[in-house]
């Protein structure tokens, strides 16, 4: 089986230091940055997708296992998906006529934290103490 990965785009400078949003005002720069990701993740279908593809049986999915959960034609679920992984949040690996799509975790370990509030990083230290 021949596998080929695809380069996978850098993520903003932003999430790769993953400043939290409630640390410090975010920048213009830092701001226009977060946007496309934020603007990938506002989509109904590709939220969707990335949910399917994350709760799918080990992390990732075929085009064919996503298909069947909407009513949608497969080159619009194709294009939903390289939205998706050309903002940085899904990695793909075409195994032989298929792709295989699966969240880059440096991705969703960045959004985490740019969401993570001082009150919600003091309930991680309460819940492990």
């Amino acid at each position: 089986m021949s596998k080929s990965r695809t380069e996978l785009p850098l993520l903003p400078d932003l999430l790769a230091c993953c400043i939290p949003l409630a640390r410090d005002p975010l920048s213009a720069e830092q701001a226009s940055q977060v946007a496309p990701l934020l603007k990938a993740l506002a989509d109904p279908a590709r939220l969707r997708l990335l949910s399917i593809v994350l709760s799918h049986e080990g992390g990732e999915a075929c085009v064919c296992d996503l298909t069947p959960h909407f009513n949608l034609s497969q080159p619009t679920i194709s294009h939903h998906l390289k939205v998706l992984h050309e903002t940085g949040l899904l990695e793909r690996e075409k195994r032989a006529t298929w792709v295989f799509y699966k969240a880059r975790p440096e991705a969703m370990d960045a959004l985490r934290t740019l969401f993570t509030t001082p009150a919600s990083s003091d309930m991680g230290t309460e819940a492990r103490a």
